[in-house]
Parts: C-alpha cells; structure tokens; sequence
C-alpha cells in the first residue's frame, strides 16, 4: 500500500445502520427533490450524536465535562498506533504493556469484535479502568476502539470513560479495524463543530507513515 493512501476507518451512515438500544436511529430522507426545487435536490439526516464512528465528549458522562467544541481539535489529527488485542476479550495494562508505547498520543485498539456496522452487538470486549492511568504515563491522548462504547453495554457507572477522562484522554469508537495491519499511522477524525453537543460523528481515516 501507498503511504500517500489514504484508508477509509469510518462506519458507513445509512438507515441500516444499527445504533445504541433506545437512542435515536439514524435517518436521512429527502426532503425536497430537485423535481420540486428546480434546480437541487436537498436532504434532511436525524441521529443521535453517538451513532456509527463517533468521539465522545466529556459532558457525555460528567455534566461538569467539556463540549465538543471545547476539545482542542489537533486531538484528532496526528500520528497515531493501531495495536492488535484481539486475542483476549480482556483489555488491561499488563495486555497493553506488551506493546511498545511511549510517545504514542493516539492508540487505536483493534478488537476481537467483528466489524459488522448493522448488527450492534449482544457483547463487547471489556476494558479495565486500569488502563486509564497506564495510558497517561505513555503520553496517550486518545484512545480509539472498534466497539460502540469502551464501557460494556449494561454499565451505568462508565467506569472506563471517567477512568480515561480522570488521566486526561479522549475517546473515539466505532472506528473499523479489521482490515489495518498494526502498525504507525496519520490519523484524521475531525468531529463537527457542534458548539453544545456531548459527542460527534466523525470521518476517520489513516494512512501509513
């Protein structure tokens, strides 16, 4: 592959898309066509901010917690690391102590959960609360999964999302990894200015370094 190449990590956004149990679905109609207008056909989308390839805020989980457009927006643009743990259906320190990350601002976790984006999914990996501060000491700024949500599905408390936002690191999820080689990559996944919001859709893309 072309180092110049840029690979397309972000979950397609269509009215099959699936999303979180009970929030919004994702809808995009036309709402005039260009029959109507004379000149341009014009569409209309509805979703909740956490459908497909997302970034969370932190007001997401802490009333107290930044906006999305409080984030400082070179948080998603940089190198970034794509590691392969999906080997284990648990995601902790000692897992990720076996990779050599220090200097790496932005880890992407690729999992052992298939990248299906209709299908949400009945069980995910865990992550332990223990890599929040694990990830700190290496300089990680942003922690990116293939998974809906770093804390398992039924989970209220969030232990993970406060654990990251505790150690100052940002979170992106439902990136697709399952057809990245590990290795050192650009990442780009710009959220949408979205001045109140408490998470974003985002178009992720990586290409090799």
């Amino acid at each position: 592959m072309k180092s110049s190449e840029w690979i397309d990590i972000t979950q397609p956004l269509s009215d099959r898309i699936a999303h979180w149990p009970g929030d919004e679905p994702f809808s995009y109609r036309l709402t005039f066509s260009k029959e109507q207008t004379g000149s341009v056909n014009i569409g209309q989308i509805s979703a909740s901010c956490h459908t497909g390839t997302h970034i969370d805020a932190p007001f997401h989980y802490n009333n107290q917690g930044k906006r999305v457009l409080d984030i400082p927006v070179d948080t998603y643009i940089g190198p970034a690391k794509v590691i392969d743990v999906s080997h284990t259906e648990k995601i902790d320190a000692n897992i990720l102590s076996k990779n050599q990350l220090d200097g790496v601002k932005r880890l992407l976790l690729h999992s052992s959960l298939p990248n299906i984006p209709e299908r949400f999914p009945e069980k995910m990996p865990l992550l332990d609360p223990d890599i929040g501060p694990f990830l700190k000491e290496r300089g990680v700024e942003l922690l990116g999964v293939d998974m809906p949500s770093v804390d398992p599905i039924e989970s209220k408390e969030l232990p993970v999302h406060h654990a990251l936002h505790d150690n100052n690191i940002y979170i992106l999820e439902n990136i697709m990894l399952d057809h990245i080689v590990p290795g050192e990559y650009e990442l780009i996944a710009l959220p949408l200015a979205l001045e109140e919001a408490d998470g974003s859709p985002v178009r992720a893309v990586l290409r090799c370094l």
